[in-house]
This record gives C-alpha cells, sequence and structure tokens, in this order.
C-alpha cells in the first residue's frame, strides 16, 4: 500500500460547521437603499395625499362655515318672528293674536327643530364625503346605519311618536302657553309646550305632564270665541214684557260698563223661552265674549239679573221644575164629622146590629 493511500485512510474527518448562523448585520449600503425606496414611495404618493387632505379640509371647511350660516339666519328668522309679537302686543291687534309668552315658545321650538335637521343634514353629509375621499365603501355602512335606524325606530317608537307630534303641533299651532285645553286626558291651562310632553295647569293647581304621542284630540278653548250662556228660570205666573224688559236692560247696562265691554264680543240677546212648564219656564240669555271669559261674564250676568229681578219683584224658582207651593193646612181638615153609627139607638145603628140566633122552644 503506498503512502499517500496510508495517509488518506488514517486521516480523521474535519468538523462540520454548526448549524446556528451569525446574524446579518445591515450594510450602510442597505441602510441607502431602504431610505432610497421610501423617498422613491413617498414621492410617488404626496400628491395622493396632499389631494386627499386638501379634499377633506376643503369639506370640513365648507361644512363648518355652512352651518354657521344657516344656524345664524335660523335665529335670525325667529327673533324677527319674537319681535314681531312683541310689536303687536298692547295694541288694539293684541287680543285677537296670541300673546307674546306662547308666540316666543312656539319660535323657539320651531328654531330648535330647524337647527337640529340643519345640523343634522350638513355633519352627516360632510361625514360621507369624508370617508368617500378616503375611497371607503359606503355600501355597507349605509346598510348598516338603515339597519340600526329601524331597530331603533321599533325600540323607541313612543318616543319618536312623541317627538313628531310635537313637531307637527308646533308648526300647525295647535294650542301654546296660556291657552285652556282639553287633551282628553287631561285638561287645564298650558304652561308650557315641548317636543315631547306639554304641562298643563289643572283647575285644582295640579300639573299634569301629557305626552304629545297620546294626545287623540284637543279642544282648545282659548282660540277664536267663546260663548256665556245663562239660564233663568222664573215662575209661570209672571208677565214676559216685564221679565224681556228687565233683562234688556240689564244687557244694556253690562254692555256699557267696563271692563265688560271688552269682554264682551257682541251683544247680549234673550233668546226666547228655553222651556215651558206648568209651574215655572226658562229664559236663556247667550254672548259672544273673549276667549276664556266666558265664565266671568256668566257669574257677573247672574250677579246683575238676581239684583234686578230683585227690584222689579220678579221671584225666581229654583232648577227646571219648581215646587208647588202648598196651600196651609185647614185644622178642622184632621177632624171626623159626626156619625149616625155612634147613637146605638139610632136605626143605623139598630140595622147594622148582629141578628141574634134564633133558639128553638122548650118541650
Amino acid at each position: 500500500m503506498s503512502l499517500p493511500a496510508l495517509s488518506a485512510a488514517g486521516a480523521t474527518p474535519s468538523p462540520s460547521p454548526s448549524s446556528s448562523t451569525a446574524p446579518v448585520v445591515p450594510t450602510l449600503q442597505d441602510a441607502q437603499e431602504s431610505a432610497t425606496n421610501a423617498a422613491s414611495w413617498v414621492e410617488q404618493n404626496w400628491s395622493t395625499w396632499l389631494a386627499i387632505g386638501l379634499r377633506v379640509l376643503l369639506i370640513l371647511v365648507i361644512a363648518a362655515v355652512l352651518r354657521v350660516v344657516v344656524r345664524r339666519a335660523i335665529t335670525k328668522l325667529i327673533d324677527r318672528m319674537s319681535r314681531t309679537a312683541e310689536a303687536v302686543d298692547g295694541t288694539a291687534l293684541g287680543g285677537l293674536l296670541v300673546n307674546v309668552e306662547r308666540r316666543r315658545q312656539r319660535s323657539q321650538a320651531i328654531g330648535s327643530v330647524l337647527r337640529s335637521v340643519a345640523s343634522f343634514l350638513i355633519l352627516g353629509t360632510a361625514a360621507l364625503m369624508v370617508l368617500a375621499s378616503f375611497q371607503i365603501n359606503l355600501a355597507p355602512l349605509l346598510a348598516s346605519a338603515g339597519v340600526a335606524g329601524v331597530a331603533i325606530g321599533f325600540g323607541a317608537r313612543n318616543l319618536v311618536t312623541d317627538f313628531l307630534s310635537g313637531v307637527f303641533m308646533i308648526l300647525e299651532d295647535q294650542y301654546g302657553v296660556g291657552d285652556v285645553i282639553d287633551a282628553g286626558v287631561a285638561s287645564g291651562e298650558v304652561i308650557e309646550v315641548g317636543l315631547r310632553v306639554t304641562k298643563l295647569r289643572g283647575d285644582g293647581g295640579e300639573i299634569w305632564y301629557v305626552r304629545n304621542g297620546e294626545v287623540k284630540r284637543i279642544g282648545n278653548l282659548s282660540q277664536g270665541w267663546a260663548t256665556a250662556g245663562v239660564d233663568v228660570t222664573v215662575r209661570a205666573s209672571e208677565n214676559l214684557d216685564r221679565v224681556k224688559a228687565t233683562l234688556d236692560q240689564v244687557a244694556e247696562r253690562m254692555s256699557k260698563d267696563e271692563p265688560w265691554n271688552e269682554l264682551l264680543w257682541g251683544p247680549i240677546e234673550m233668546l226666547g223661552l228655553d222651556s215651558v212648564l206648568l209651574d215655572s219656564m226658562v229664559v236663556r240669555l247667550s254672548a259672544r265674549t273673549m276667549p276664556g271669559k266666558a265664565l266671568a261674564v256668566e257669574r257677573e250676568l247672574r250677579w246683575r239679573v238676581k239684583r234686578a229681578f230683585d227690584e222689579a219683584d220678579i221671584h225666581i224658582v229654583g232648577g227646571a221644575t219648581a215646587p208647588v207651593e202648598e196651600q196651609p193646612a185647614d185644622p178642622t181638615a184632621t177632624t171626623a164629622p159626626p156619625s149616625a153609627y155612634a147613637n146605638t139607638a139610632s136605626p143605623q145603628a139598630e140595622a147594622t146590629a148582629p141578628i141574634p140566633p134564633v133558639r128553638p122552644p122548650a118541650k
């Protein structure tokens, strides 16, 4: 065997390198290459970013300016309505129009609704335009908003109903502060009008909170004019001409006295006999008055009629069916007249005496 073969056979194998490698340290050339790539990417997209930023900024600026302008225009409109109401109040036309407080609350409620709707529309449209500028698909967002709106509508349907009823009630001017209304569930004087709840002051001083969505019908007792009606019941034996003349004097005098000449919007008329019975008759008086003043006019008219009838010696009876005056009782009415049956010897007493039984003769 040759020497090279032996040396090759007896040589030990060299150790293999380990599986773990040392961390690669980036060189300066790699950093320069990365910076160059980033700069080139920024250089390629900076125009797009700048365009998107300017577009978003322009949308926000336009939305803010438009919102301020619209809200200020609405505020000026509401202030003009309030100034018009204040100028009219206190003049001759003031009694024919709503009072200042009612007009002010109504204008404030309408202004609040208009400002809220304007802000919602402007800001909502601006938000959608900003999202569209970032190339975001708005279809899923709008679909989700629609589903959420339907869910909220079903969950808060009473609140939505109250709000919508309040909006239409204010826009249609169905009633206002100072009006006396009959809302079905409650009645009284309106002290505050809101979009969701209306506050009423009852006859006993209590405050009723009525939800606008629960009101199905409204009876406004303070709009237009009211009617004062008084029924006077006199005896059927009274002279009708004298009764009519007395009532005409009362009506003429009351129409000239203050403050009833302002509360009465028409002459006091005697409509005639409302009913005629055997012992009484009812005379009806009627007059058109200022809204809400019918009860005061009726009380004053009754007062004056009673005093005039007392002076004219005309008797007023109570109720539609006056009781019949009873005649004084005769003291001898309870005394029985003398009877022929009191004397046992009289023929009448003997005729009514029982017949004695007949006995047979003794043998």
